[in-house]
């Protein structure tokens, strides 16, 4: 079982690094780069950059909120 968990947490590591190498790249870097120059072809244009993790917060936040409400209505049915 350690070892599974072990492959896991590195997995989300690896992923997690690369996302963030990514979006670093994408943000930081692109921007100083020529339109024209090929590397361009790889990344998605720059208002994505904004509109992505805006997304995902809100998303997340959501996902958040919904949870909590369900485990305060069983919570309080419980009592009841």
């Amino acid at each position: 079982m350690e070892l599974a968990d072990k492959a896991v947490g590195f997995m989300l590591s690896a992923i997690s690094l690369s996302i963030f190498t990514y979006y670093t790249f994408w943000v930081v870097i692109l921007p100083f780069v020529d339109s024209d120059h090929f590397i361009h072809k790889y990344f998605l244009p720059q208002e994505y950059a904004i509109f992505i993790p805006v997304f995902a917060g809100v998303s997340l936040l959501s996902f958040l909120c919904v949870f909590i409400g369900f485990v305060m209505l069983k919570s309080k049915k419980k009592k009841a």
